[in-house]
């Protein structure tokens, strides 16, 4: 059985499970080898234009690392397995479409650091969120004290960390984490209906825009101008370009091939 299973809804989204719900979808090396092999399989999949990640349950979106699979190893090997957790995390990223996590239960440590990596995020109205790893005498490794601050600002993210608090989904809601509520044990359908609107919007345009976005943030105004530019040029030779501007002209929706 694999730990992370991959379904292709309506040919253009790919809802990536995580599948281990007797232990809250806690990453172990195994999870992650899966997790790995599903993102290259989706990013090498053209036809996909947007990404949905939830947990299997309604306990557990992801409660973070495997912390059995760890006590039993050396301090080399820990650090080895945070920095795979990073690495993967990292690589959900990279995908080239947009990416939506679907918090559909508890998203502690990594797992609010995979949710993190995502371009938006819908939690359950239900669910607790948080980056609790000061409680456990270490830090979030895995990206969360530079992708938090960035998302909620240094102070809200500071608070946070520092007091190792995990927040209700409203107070993520209210303080920036979570870019959407839905109705409890709706997340999974909130998420697909977000991932229809995404996904009826051309391919190209949406990997240059999140491209431009990503990119952009990094930088200064001038250079993030500079990159915005760059990326708006890619949309212009498009025949998904001319197909817009002709559905529009019949008034039809149109119909894009990420061509």
């Amino acid at each position: 059985m694999s730990l992370v299973e991959l379904e292709i809804f309506e040919e253009h989204i790919a809802v990536i499970r995580l599948n281990r719900p007797e232990v809250a979808n806690a990453m172990s090396k195994a999870l992650l080898d899966d997790l790995n092999a599903v993102i290259s399989k989706v990013n090498q999949n053209h036809s996909i234009y947007c990404s949905v990640i939830i947990g299997t349950g309604e306990k557990a979106f992801c409660a973070g690392a495997d912390l059995k699979e760890r006590k039993g190893m050396t301090e080399d090997q820990v650090i080895q397995a945070v920095q795979y957790i990073g690495q993967t995390v990292t690589e959900v990223e990279k995908l080239r479409m947009p990416v939506i996590a679907a918090i559909n239960g508890v998203a502690f440590g990594g797992g609010l650091e995979l949710a993190l990596a995502c371009d938006i995020r819908i939690a359950d109205e239900t669910v607790k969120m948080g980056l609790t790893e000061t409680s456990l005498a270490i830090i979030p490794g895995s990206g969360g004290t530079q992708r938090l601050p960035r998302l909620i600002g240094l102070g809200q993210a500071k608070r946070l960390i520092y007091t190792a608090q995990a927040v209700q989904a409203e107070e993520a809601y209210r303080i920036g984490i979570v870019e959407v509520l839905a109705p409890h044990g709706q997340v999974h359908d909130k998420a697909l209906e977000y991932a229809k609107l995404i996904a009826k919007n051309g391919p190209i345009a949406l990997k240059q825009a999140k491209t431009a976005i990503d990119q952009g943030i990094q930088t200064d105004i001038s250079t993030a101008l500079a990159i915005e530019h760059l990326c708006y040029k890619e949309t212009i030779p498009t025949s998904d370009r001319l197909e817009g501007l002709q559905a529009f002209k019949e008034k039809r929706k149109p119909r894009y091939q990420g061509k």
